[in-house]
């Protein structure tokens, strides 16, 4: 991205929002949403062709229940309330949704600990979850192998570009001004008025929200803010089990998470469309925006190679940055990590199926921020880190930011 400052801001565009959001993802397009309805003129600047081009383009179609994130904390409270907003709104919208639960399985007696903390975790954000033996648990997924399982209830397969799609719809309709190929290119505070620089001009509002994923920090340095974390991305790359092997897997197969990490390991989700995938895995990409191995983006190797985090975070978890770099470069590897959940599931019987691309937000002393993190200056909010459960909570989400923007 180029900065401009001072003048060499281009000529004005003639409109005058109130709000400019940057970022066309699900989080950007419900929190313009709910400023357009609470009376904001708001334009919308995606710098793709395509809405949801990126992360709300490229997850595993799971709306969360709610079950893994610490009781009172932000996660916890917008995963819940967010589960049964985004549900209701793809059912009242026609958009395609199966609420059809998941078994999170312990396979190992050292991981009983983790499943029922995991069970007080449901109990205490109210999530319908419950403990069941070996058996019960075949009778809900056949194939699986465990000792113990946690049934969540509500965990539903949504199609959230189907949702982005349907926003679309209804920002339009109510007039707001949305702009794909528009790359925001500088930002300045200029009194309570803020500008921002695209390909076609300056445009002038009172407030601003930033909700580009995996450019939210440097949207924000751009601003003339120091972001308290960097976002270092981690590819997550899925296989898909062939027609062959889908009839293992009938809804959502989990393992029981690491807790020292943010990513819930590897897991077999049946989406919408029948097809079955398996992931994802979690690597460092070469490129903020890199879907595949080969894609590297010199300016990103060397933000992420000269952050401090990256090299303090590596040195916590060497054994898990190799294991996952190997399990990459396996097909045997992954499909063994599968067959601990489903034994029958071989090398075989899984094909690639794509990647997606997390904006991880790293501190510099090298932890990882774990919930939501958005900071404010004067007319401006900046989602910093819109972790999974986001697109579950996008929602709710948005009612927050557009509160704050409005108090703002």
């Amino acid at each position: 991205m180029d900065t401009f400052t001072g003048s060499s801001f281009p000529a004005s565009r003639p409109s005058r929002p109130n709000v400019v959001v940057i970022g066309g993802g699900i989080v950007g397009l419900a929190v313009a949403r709910e400023l357009t309805a609470r009376g904001s003129h708001v334009i919308l600047c995606e710098k793709e062709s395509n809405w949801a081009a990126h992360q709300t383009g490229h997850n595993s179609q799971v709306a969360h229940a709610g079950v893994y994130y610490t009781p009172g904390s932000a996660k916890a409270r917008l995963a819940v309330a967010g589960n049964r907003s985004i549900v209701a709104y793809a059912r009242d919208h026609g958009i395609a949704v199966d609420v059809c639960g998941k078994l999170i399985v312990a396979t190992s007696a050292g991981e009983l600990p983790g499943l029922h903390e995991l069970a007080n975790r449901a109990r205490a954000n109210g999530v319908p979850a419950r403990l069941i033996g070996p058996q019960e648990a075949r009778g809900i997924e056949p194939h699986v192998a465990c000792l113990q399982a946690l049934h969540v209830r509500s965990t539903a397969s949504i199609d959230f570009p189907g949702v982005c799609a349907r926003l679309v719809e209804e920002l339009t309709a109510a007039g707001a001004d949305l702009r794909l190929d528009t790359q925001v290119l500088g930002i300045r505070q200029r009194g309570t008025v803020t500008e921002v620089a695209t390909p076609d001009g300056v445009i002038r509002a009172g407030r601003l929200v930033n909700c580009a994923g995996l450019q939210a920090d440097r949207i924000a340095a751009m601003a003339g803010l120091r972001p308290p974390a960097q976002i270092v991305p981690f590819r997550g790359e899925y296989f898909q089990l062939r027609p062959g092997a889908r009839h293992l897997v009938r809804g959502l197969v989990y393992p029981v998470p690491d807790p020292t990490l943010p990513f819930l390991g590897v897991h077999l989700t049946r989406m919408l469309d029948g097809t079955v995938h398996a992931g994802p895995n979690a690597v460092l990409a070469l490129a903020r925006e890199g879907y595949r191995r080969r894609d590297v983006r010199v300016r990103d190797v060397v933000d992420a190679a000269g952050y401090p985090g990256l090299w303090r975070l590596a040195r916590r978890y060497p054994r898990t940055a190799v294991g996952e770099v190997v399990r990459s470069l396996s097909r045997r590897r992954f499909a063994a990590s599968l067959a601990r959940l489903v034994p029958a599931i071989g090398a075989d019987d899984i094909a690639p199926a794509g990647s997606g691309v997390r904006a991880q937000a790293l501190r510099p002393d090298g932890t990882l921020v774990d919930d939501f993190l958005h900071i404010r200056a004067r007319g401006q909010v900046h989602v910093l880190n819109a972790p999974s459960p986001a697109a579950t909570a996008a929602l709710e989400i948005a009612r927050l930011i557009a509160a704050q923007v409005l108090e703002n």
